[in-house]
């Protein structure tokens, strides 16, 4: 799904997926969309705007109430399983 399609309140399950040497690592986290936005990472030599490569990101707050912050890449998945109550 589009990052764009994202928006607060949407109850989500995000897939990640990172590509290692000795196989690949899977997981998923279920939360309710807080944001979706971008952020500049701390490369220097990215050259994008202001010098740093911009991410987008997902902050999601879990059903146990942790605020937890992903970085949308090529290999992630986000399935809309709703709408949750409000934030």
């Amino acid at each position: 799904m589009p990052t764009q399609e994202l928006e607060p309140g949407m109850l989500v399950r995000v897939h990640q997926e990172v590509d290692r040497r000795e196989g690949n690592w899977a997981n998923e986290i279920v939360g309710t969309v807080v944001e979706v936005f971008p952020a500049p990472t701390g490369s220097w030599h990215a050259h994008g705007k202001d010098d740093k490569l911009w991410l987008n990101r997902i902050r999601l707050k879990k059903p146990d109430g942790e605020i937890t912050t992903l970085i949308l890449d090529d290999h992630t998945r986000v399935e809309v399983l709703g709408m949750s109550r409000p934030l």
